[in-house]
């Protein structure tokens, strides 16, 4: 496999949120069922996009697109944030979202603290940001214990599946600095 991590262009920019779409689709479907409702509007990938600090990555194996994310660096702090990290349905269980984050890491060795939250039926990518990855889980947003970032929660747009955002687990790696 032939994998590389680079920013992502302009150019395959709508591809790329229609790709993280039908992923975040589909595990909403594979935790719900069939549902009509959008999981993740383009408006909530364009507010990450738009974030002081962000950066999208195109995950790319032997020159076909297969995923990627989205990060903010706080320059300042170097407590990152992980907004989004997709596999194109399909591809997954093969390696490639272990890759995505594994190449981040190196592309940002200064990072302090990395944080992250998924919603709390995505099994998958609680055993992965957990087992994989090395988080760990540190809080739990709800309608009773909202997030402090967003007490309203995301700002629900009509079609939105709200069932989607009644409770995401927040994550954190703390990064172990050479001296």
């Amino acid at each position: 496999m032939n994998f590389e991590l680079i920013p992502l262009c302009e150019e395959h920019k709508q591809q790329f949120k229609r790709d993280m779409q039908v992923s975040f689709q589909q595990g909403a479907v594979d935790g719900f069922g069939e549902m009509e409702e959008e999981t993740l509007p383009e408006s909530h990938i364009d507010r990450s996009l738009s974030a002081k600090g962000s950066i999208a990555y195109e995950a790319v194996v032997d020159g076909m697109p297969v995923g990627g994310a989205i990060v903010v660096i706080d320059k300042e702090t170097q407590h990152n944030h992980l907004d989004f990290l997709f596999v194109k349905v399909g591809i997954q269980s093969k390696g490639v979202g272990q890759s995505i984050w594994n190449a981040i890491e190196k592309l940002h060795p200064e990072a302090k603290v990395w944080e992250t939250c998924t919603p709390y039926f995505e099994k998958r990518n609680i055993h992965f940001y957990v087992n994989r990855c090395g988080f760990h889980i540190v809080e739990f947003y709800n309608k009773n214990h909202p997030d402090p970032n967003d007490p309203d929660g995301y700002e629900m747009e009509e079609g939105t599946n709200k069932e989607y955002f009644e409770g995401m687990f927040r994550f954190e790696k703390v990064m172990k600095l050479l001296t």
